[in-house]
């Protein structure tokens, strides 16, 4: 097999990277430089869910296993796109018309990428304001043995705020009790626009945390020819 194209579905770790409500907000600041001291070192701060991350199941229960207790095939693995770009702000991601069409294709080992078109908002207020997965779909999901679920948003679950309380993140709760995991704040799904996909999301390997950065990229594969 060979790489034929990568597409980066990863945002930018900075000063400008958005961050969940009340989440630490990211800071890179020079701690050596070359005129000073011969190389070039940044002390980095940040939350374990800052920029493209994933969770882990403890994010969400103390019961369930942490990001480096993970195996790491959860983070590795051919990819369905499911287009829930026809919704708007708040709207939900259901089974019917979104997920029904790429039912037959998912499976043990499959990454979902839930492609709402929101990360064109990123960095406005409108990013909030996201689609999010409905539970009874998010269920039908992990029943065909799906454990890792990725959105080009914010939150798999409606981000709550003062005209939205929510409704206990649901979703969450739902991967975190069958051992899955959640990428969230993905970019350019709609660049994956080959069939079978494979992605790559690995975490940081943060001791006993509940989730972790990620450099997540989908690839285009081809076998190698016969010699």
């Amino acid at each position: 097999m060979r790489i034929t194209r990568i597409v980066d579905l990863s945002v930018p770790v900075g000063p400008g990277t958005v961050v969940y409500p009340g989440d630490p907000e990211p800071r890179l600041d020079p701690h050596s430089t070359i005129e000073r001291d011969g190389f070039n070192l940044l002390s980095v701060t940040m939350g374990s869910q800052t920029g493209t991350h994933v969770d882990a199941p403890y994010h969400f229960d103390e019961a369930t296993p942490r990001i480096d207790e993970l195996p790491l095939e959860r983070f590795f693995g051919p990819a369905v796109v499911v287009d829930a770009t026809d919704l708007g702000p708040r709207g939900r991601i259901t089974w019917e018309p979104h997920v029904e069409p790429v039912a037959a294709r998912l499976r043990p080992g499959t990454i979902v990428l839930l492609r709402t078109g929101w990360s064109a908002h990123y960095g406005t207020p409108a990013y909030f304001e996201h689609p999010f997965l409905d539970a009874d779909a998010a269920r039908r999901i992990l029943d065909t043995g799906v454990r890792a679920l990725c959105i080009d948003a914010i939150n798999l679950d409606e981000t709550p705020d003062d005209d939205h309380p929510g409704d206990g993140f649901p979703v969450h709760h739902l991967v975190a009790r069958a051992g899955g995991v959640i990428g969230e704040n993905f970019r350019n799904l709609g660049s994956v626009d080959w069939p079978d996909p494979v992605v790559s999301c690995f975490p940081i390997a943060l001791e006993s945390a509940d989730g972790a950065p990620v450099r997540a990229v989908a690839m285009q594969l081809e076998p190698s020819a016969e010699n």
